[in-house]
């Protein structure tokens, strides 16, 4: 009677121990057991050149290239810790191109050989790791895991996947610093990390690779944006909510005739905003917003001639917000709120105009409502940034006296000699036939006035060529403003081979949509840009800033509350002046394809 009673209790623990295996696993589960990894390789290794023919298999494979996939694909098989749609339930056998989410497709140097050319796992909530043997896959030209519970890292084996065109690894749980290791990936042209836990500083080597589309936002990296970002030929690039410090290159001015997408919402970022991003002809989205910019808006971004979406808010802006801005031919949203700005156009008053979406709210302008107090202002608008001489982000203490030169040491606070500084203007007096006024320079406040800003941010391109099932709207990140955008990308060089409609199971829609708002399209136009006016206005230097309220008695402007337009922030005519080349149509003709961005909420 009691071995029988024992017999019962023993099935039936092994029976509850069954059963909750057969489940998902939880989010903890799921995390105890990707840190485990147990591999056959040593983590993160480069993988022997001989490696796969040291396995014995007793299957025969059409190629040996198949074989190494064979091999590739079993290890991640082994893996993966819960597969809740049972994708990889099919991956045994030999006829490794019948594997769910696996595409085959003839080999570019060999087209009687069927090779493994892509993977693509979107949106199937799996848990595990990637091993080191995925680098056997050296015929694939993408790979797409984006939405998913993969952790660990990127094994540096990946460096052998020399035909690889697009990596998608976007919205998983991948852990580490930058990996660098796709860096000396020579085909890559689309880059997607985003909606991952990777930190640290940002390699200047990424911007000088010849990619069409990088996105690293989402992540925790904490250094400054590297000069080298000039160098990137991207066209859309996205870097939002990260914790980035310093300002932004002025080497972005070399962007100019390939950028389309430009976001850096939602950073640490500071100091003046560089008027060379006025020469971005072809840019249709500038997102800027809730970082620490402060300075005026140059006028130099009236040469945006094809932008649609212009976000500033959530700075720390001041000044006069320009009609040439408000007056760009294609602009659609224009948001400025939750600034300083203490005067603005007719123009760019939101009940002049119908036709565009404008947000001047929880500035500093008179007689506009929903906007902040006198007390609130003042300690702002009286203490003006002076970006000709902040470098790139000068602080507000250094920007409330004037004139840095510390040689004339006697009389360090003379006035007298500054006066006549506004000398550097008069090359540039020709283009303004009115004297450059002494309105208030942009301020270096003190206090942060971070909120959510009121609107989405998003960006949208034409369809996808290559197939890859939509993202799922699965981690919301803690703070997004961006909503995902698409991305144009010409086809790859190396013939990236066709894919067929993977054979699982329909995508989940998992659950925790975020409360973002939905993206907005976006469209890429492609008439050339339309640049009424000539060079832009003359660069006059503003007249010493007061530095008390009680003005000198000689050229002491009035404390600004209601200033006119401030300082013609502009480098020198030859550097901004001429509008985007000729009529060069943007660079996104031919075929075009993408790969589906992470999260279908918004946010980027």
């Amino acid at each position: 009677m009691q071995a029988s009673t024992c017999f019962l209790v023993i099935c039936l623990l092994l029976l509850s121990s069954f059963s909750s295996f057969s489940v998902a696993l939880s989010h903890s589960e799921a995390s105890f057991i990707a840190r485990r990894q147990p591999v056959s390789l040593k983590k993160n290794v480069h993988l022997p050149d001989s490696f796969e023919l040291k396995i014995e298999l007793n299957i025969t494979f059409p190629n040996p290239r198949l074989r190494k996939a064979y091999i590739a694909l079993q290890a991640w098989k082994k893996a993966i810790r819960s597969d809740p749609f049972n994708i990889t339930g099919n991956w045994e056998g030999l006829r490794v191109c019948d594997y769910n989410g696996v595409f085959c497709a003839p080999a570019l140097d060999d087209p009687k050989q069927n090779v493994v050319a892509g993977i693509d796992l979107n949106h199937f909530d799996i848990v595990g790791y990637l091993p080191v043997e995925l680098g056997l896959l050296t015929d694939i030209a993408l790979f797409h895991i984006n939405s998913n519970r993969f952790r660990g890292i990127i094994p540096k084996s990946f460096s052998r996947l020399t035909l690889l065109h697009e990596l998608d690894v976007s919205n998983n749980r991948l852990v580490g610093p930058f990996p660098e290791v796709v860096i000396s990936l020579p085909s890559l042209k689309y880059l997607d990390i985003r909606y991952n836990d990777f930190e640290g500083g940002l390699p200047p080597e990424v911007f000088e690779k010849d990619l069409d589309a990088l996105f690293l936002n989402n992540n925790r990296f904490t250094s400054t944006i590297p000069e080298t970002l000039g160098s990137s030929p991207a066209s859309v690039l996205v870097i939002a909510n990260n914790k980035l410090t310093g300002c932004i290159p002025s080497s972005i001015g070399k962007m100019g005739s390939t950028l389309n997408e430009f976001v850096f919402l939602n950073n640490s970022l500071s100091g003046c905003l560089p008027s060379e991003i006025g020469k971005l002809g072809n840019a249709t989205v500038l997102d800027v917003g809730s970082n620490s910019f402060s300075g005026v808006l140059p006028r130099c971004f009236k040469g945006l001639s094809q932008v649609e979406r212009l976000d500033v808010s959530h700075n720390l802006l001041t000044g006069f917000v320009p009609e040439g801005i408000c007056k760009l031919p294609n602009l659609v949203n224009f948001t400025f709120s939750y600034n300083y700005f203490n005067g603005e156009a007719q123009a760019c008053s939101p009940p002049k105009r119908k036709d565009i979406t404008m947000d001047d709210t929880s500035n500093c302008l008179p007689d506009r409502p929903g906007q902040k107090s006198p007390k609130i202002c003042h300690p702002v608008v009286s203490k003006p940034v002076d970006c000709n001489k902040a470098m790139c982000g000068g602080s507000p203490s250094s920007s409330s006296l004037p004139k840095p030169p510390p040689q004339p040491s006697p009389s360090p606070k003379a006035h007298p000699p500054k006066v006549p500084k506004p000398a550097p203007c008069p090359p540039k007096i020709k283009l303004h036939p009115k004297p450059a006024p002494a309105p208030a320079p942009a301020p270096a406040p003190t206090d942060d006035p971070h909120e959510e800003s009121p609107i989405s941010h998003s960006t949208s391109s034409p369809p996808p060529l290559v197939y890859s099932p939509p993202p799922p709207a699965y981690s919301a990140p803690p703070t997004a403003h961006l909503a995902p955008p698409l991305v144009h990308l010409p086809l790859p060089p190396v013939h990236s081979p066709p894919t067929a409609a993977p054979a699982p199971a329909p995508a989940p829609a998992p659950a925790d949509n975020p409360s973002d708002k939905s993206p907005v399209d976006h469209f890429l136009s492609s008439p050339p840009p339309l640049i009424p006016s000539t060079p832009p206005p003359a660069h006059s230097p503003p007249p010493p800033p007061p530095v008390h309220p009680p003005p000198p008695t000689v050229h002491s402007p009035p404390p600004p509350m209601v200033s006119p337009p401030p300082p013609l922030h502009c480098p020198p005519p030859p550097m901004v002046s001429s509008p985007p080349p000729k009529v060069v149509v943007p660079p996104n003709l031919g075929f075009s394809y993408s790969s589906p961005p992470p999260p279908t909420f918004a946010g980027y």
